[in-house]
């Protein structure tokens, strides 16, 4: 038989694919430190803060020829790709232009005349690596983190799907350069770079737009007219741009952000669509992120209007995108390891979302409510814990999916599965599907001949493959794969995905099985061994005495009397000894036993036994059902003083039946003192899984019935 190894991923990283990772970060490296270069030389003007609050509307630049410029607030920020009107685009573009122009002449420095007619003096002079803001490195190194998670996606297993996802990671890290770039303080960047704002990172946006339509027309099922959506995606992105370029689309930034929500109105409803053919966890899980990404876009955008309608400051608006955009990127980053998630990536994704809401309320609060800016960013704070708090796991459960199964109820289902796999080795596989569908409520689990070394999710999070393996006395852990597999299919009913976390616990629950019966088979082989030990003292230690007291009996009495204890000895020795009995077998013992006994007390014996399939008694069945009888007899004889006892035995698919009857002097069983004798009959009743119970006869006499639904025979 052959076995299917492990992949190793050291090993399929070496080659081409490693050469190709590594000239991918160092393209991205170099064009970090380009860029940063470019920033470093270009003139600007170094602003102490930024241009006056919006009341005070106008200011007047003048460089050193005369040129004058007429500036607001709203020009210093956003970037123009996030300029709501064309007009302030245009004019913060030639912003930039005049800066350019004033650095012409350094010695003269350009005059800043504010509203309130106050003039200022600033030079334009190229900023230097020292004036980079701080943002721009942490934007930076997330671009390009976004870059490397989408090539290794692509080279891990190429695909079209996997260089779809590598297009949109670096469409998205083009777009945090260009925030990196803007976040530098003062005024003034390269000409070229702020006209190139608005198109490139509008052909980002729609490029990403229609890689995502592509991709989800592929993912998780390939949908009937995926051509056509692709086409028509890849069409309408296309076209969007040409016009744009063109110059023939008015009011630029309400056809890109209507675009966008109609990319998620179309993913929602191709996601609801692939959920028609059946439960698709992965389908339900992307349109959570779907809608989410609506939301916070119509809260971006309903932010950019406030600030273009002079609601909001430009810092507060630039913080917003700024958020919107990380947060973005962050989706980006975990959206590979869906299916593999890890709880510090959904924690990650948690916070960036939580994030992206403060940072709209806080704009709602200081446009609507008029809050200054420490008191809105306190309150929104207070608000973003109190949600993060309160709402945390209520989010998991229905964007990732969690198990609710507590410790102990695994433990009970685990030691009830070992029992019964203990008990009937053959049903081993039916009790590990038992624990699996309690643990992850699949729609479906069938058997599989898969060889695997370990659990394995597969089909992008909608199958988990548990391996498994008979367990005998003696098994150690298998260095070979299991020929043989569980195949799970949709987690809770079809509403979460499976994930690498619940193929740990998968193993861990097939290793845990496999090691509770284990060590209940070792320690019954112990008990065995120990029986036989006990047996065989008794026989020889004992059975010696009683036969020479029997030798030397004074008289015929006494002599039957030893004679029969030590039949019963033998009895018991041989029963000890055995660590299985037929189930036929042990009644004629019984029979004969209880015969034997109740014959030399001078009592009737009116004995019937219905067996409905032969079967093998286990060592705790038979050392309870033969005490019992023992007892019962006894009391019978001793207390009872009967003339006649009735023993009715019933073993059917129904579990047991005893009835053992008499017609003695025994009365109202409840007002008896329960000592030793009938506290040991129920104790042995009770390891049967059943129950007993005393009533008196009419006329007279004492009937006792046991009960056990539960009792089965070993095959």
């Amino acid at each position: 038989m052959t076995t299917q190894r492990e992949p190793d991923m050291v090993g399929g990283w070496v080659g081409w694919r490693l050469r190709a990772l590594m000239a991918v970060a160092l393209g991205g490296c170099l064009l970090i430190f380009g860029l940063l270069r470019w920033l470093a030389a270009t003139p600007y003007l170094p602003f102490p803060t930024a241009l006056p609050a919006p009341t005070e509307s106008v200011q007047t630049l003048v460089n050193a020829v005369g040129t004058r410029f007429l500036a607001t607030p709203e020009l210093t920020a956003p970037s123009p790709r996030w300029q709501v009107r064309d007009e302030d685009r245009a004019q913060q573009i030639e912003l930039h232009r005049f800066i350019a122009q004033s650095a012409s002449s350094p010695a003269t420095p350009v005059r800043w005349t504010g509203a309130d007619g106050v003039r200022h003096y600033l030079a334009a002079a190229p900023r230097g690596m020292v004036g980079v803001s701080w943002a721009f490195w942490p934007l930076a190194g997330l671009a390009l983190l976004l870059l490397l998670v989408g090539a290794v996606v692509a080279l891990s297993r190429p695909s079209v799907f996997n260089a779809l996802i590598l297009l949109i990671a670096a469409c998205q890290s083009g777009n945090l350069l260009f925030a990196a770039a803007f976040s530098t303080p003062g005024l003034g960047l390269p000409v070229a770079l702020v006209a190139l704002d608005m198109p490139l990172r509008m052909a980002f946006d729609l490029v990403s737009g229609a890689a995502a339509l592509h991709a989800l027309a592929l993912h998780p099922v390939r949908l009937a007219r995926w051509r056509a959506l692709r086409a028509v995606a890849w069409g309408g992105a296309t076209l969007l741009v040409a016009l744009a370029l063109a110059g023939q689309l008015p009011q630029l930034w309400w056809w890109l952000q209507g675009t966008a929500l109609v990319v998620c109105g179309v993913a929602f409803a191709m996601m609801a669509l692939a959920q028609r053919h059946g439960p698709q966890p992965v389908a339900a899980l992307i349109n959570r992120f779907v809608v989410l990404i609506a939301l916070a876009s119509l809260g971006l955008s309903l932010a950019l209007m406030l600030a273009a309608s002079g609601s909001l400051s430009g810092a507060l608006a630039s913080a917003v995108v700024l958020i919107w955009q990380v947060g973005l990127a962050a989706l980006l980053l975990i959206a590979p390891f869906i299916a593999r998630s890890r709880q510090l990536m959904r924690e990650f994704a948690f916070l960036a979302g939580i994030s992206t809401v403060a940072a709209s309320l806080d704009l709602l609060f200081v446009a609507v409510f008029s809050l200054g800016a420490f008191t809105s960013l306190a309150l929104v704070v207070f608000i973003a814990l109190g949600v993060y708090a309160g709402a945390r796991q209520w989010l998991f459960d229905r964007l990732i999916g969690s198990n609710v199964l507590t410790a102990e109820r695994i433990f009970n289902q685990l030691y009830r599965a070992a029992r019964e796999v203990q008990a009937r080795p053959d049903q081993h596989v039916a009790q590990l599907a038992n624990v699996l569908r309690e643990l992850f409520e699949p729609l479906e689990v069938v058997r599989s001949s898969k060889a695997l070394m370990r659990a394995q999710v597969a089909g992008g999070g909608a199958t988990l493959l548990v391996p498994f393996q008979s367990v005998r006395a003696g098994d150690e852990a298998d260095a070979v794969p299991s020929s043989s597999a569980l195949v799970l299919r949709f987690a809770r009913r079809g509403k979460r995905i499976f994930t690498k976390e619940d193929a740990r616990l998968a193993d861990r629950v097939v290793e845990q099985l496999r090691r509770a019966v284990a060590y209940d088979l070792a320690v019954e082989r112990g008990r065995n061994e120990e029986r036989q030990r006990i047996a065989q003292d008794l026989h020889d230690d004992i059975g010696a005495r009683l036969l020479t007291l029997m030798y030397q009996a004074p008289d015929p009495a006494m002599e039957d009397y030893v004679r029969h204890t030590l039949k019963d000895l033998k009895t018991l020795t041989r029963g000890l000894a055995a660590s299985e009995h037929r189930l036929s077998h042990a009644v004629a013992e019984w029979k004969a036993d209880i015969g034997q006994r109740l014959t030399a007390a001078r009592v009737e014996l009116d004995w019937s036994a219905d067996i409905e399939a032969d079967g093998q008694l286990s060592m705790v069945q038979w050392s309870a059902l033969t005490r019992v009888l023992r007892e019962l007899v006894s009391n019978t004889i001793h207390h009872g003083h009967a003339t006649q006892v009735w023993v009715r035995l019933v073993v059917n698919r129904s579990g047991l039946h005893l009835v053992v009857a008499d017609d003695g002097v025994g009365s109202d069983p409840q007002a008896w003192s329960h000592g030793l004798g009938l506290g040991g009959v129920r104790k042995r009743v009770k390891l049967l899984g059943g129950e007993v119970d005393w009533r008196a006869r009419t006329p007279c006499g004492v009937e006792c019935e046991v009960r056990a639904a539960a009792f089965a025979l070993k095959a």
